[in-house]
């Protein structure tokens, strides 16, 4: 009787005892430790006390190890592949009624849009200037000259999109009314649902928001807007999910 065997005996007594994670550690220590606790009924059990309809059909040639370093803890911030889209080849156009009126129409790059505002006019409030200058990822356009509205009255957006190198455009916003006012923070929102292909059939409730951005007049209700902001708070906050997201509308 050689003392690795005897070992060896002591660690198959001890390794049942054992739940994954602390299985999982001993394979790590040499490899007569990984040899044993790779054992095959060790995980069986593992996965039974897991998953106990395992036990009653088993999938054929299937490997408890495997199962369970692939399934037992859940997966979080898993990386997107690089996205087949590009703000360079991406145009924004956007429009913002004032009741009846056209109130601001402009055609943004893509480029600008994820530019943010380098320069916003002097004296704007400071919590919204902690939120244009903040970390987190945003779209922001620059409204310059600023414009004027009324919040008493009915202000709508539309946001379009069209895309260069395919020659397409989708809808995001479609005269949806800024209905949300914070006048604390200093801004108007707006949302719609936006339209995506249709081999993308579970995220058709996502929304896209747009953001007015204003300083307040001197006159009672009435705004200065000089920043316009866009975004997908509810799926997206970061530049990749952004255009994994866009790459998914239903382009026309």
């Amino acid at each position: 009787m050689t003392r690795d065997w005897l070992y060896g005996e002591v660690l198959k007594a001890v390794f049942p005892l054992l739940d994954g994670e602390e299985l999982t550690s001993c394979m790590l220590v040499c490899r007569q430790w990984r040899d044993i606790a790779r054992d095959e009924y060790l995980w069986k059990c593992i996965c039974a006390k897991r998953w106990p309809s395992l036990c009653k059909r088993p999938p054929p040639g299937i490997s408890y190890y495997k199962l369970f370093a692939a399934f037992s803890r859940s997966q979080f911030n898993q990386s997107l592949p690089p996205a087949r889209l590009s703000f360079d080849y991406l145009e924004f156009y956007i429009d913002v009624w004032l009741e009846q009126t056209l109130v601001f129409s402009e055609a943004v790059s893509g480029a600008v849009l994820t530019a943010r505002a380098k320069n916003p006019p002097a004296g704007i409030p400071n919590t919204l200037k902690a939120h244009v200058d903040g970390a987190d990822y945003k779209m922001i356009m620059q409204v310059a000259p600023t414009f004027t509205l009324s919040l008493g009255q009915r202000i709508s957006v539309s946001v379009l999109l069209a895309r260069k190198d395919t020659n397409e455009m989708a809808c995001i916003v479609n005269q949806s009314v800024f209905e949300y006012v914070d006048a604390n923070a200093f801004h108007a929102l707006a949302y719609d649902y936006p339209r995506f292909a249709a081999g993308h059939p579970f995220i058709a409730g996502v929304r896209a928001w747009v953001s007015l951005l204003f300083i307040a007049n001197t006159y009672n209700n009435i705004v200065d807007v000089f920043g316009i902001e866009i975004d997908f708070r509810d799926v997206a906050d970061s530049e990749i999910e952004v255009l994994w997201l866009l790459d998914m509308l239903d382009w026309k």
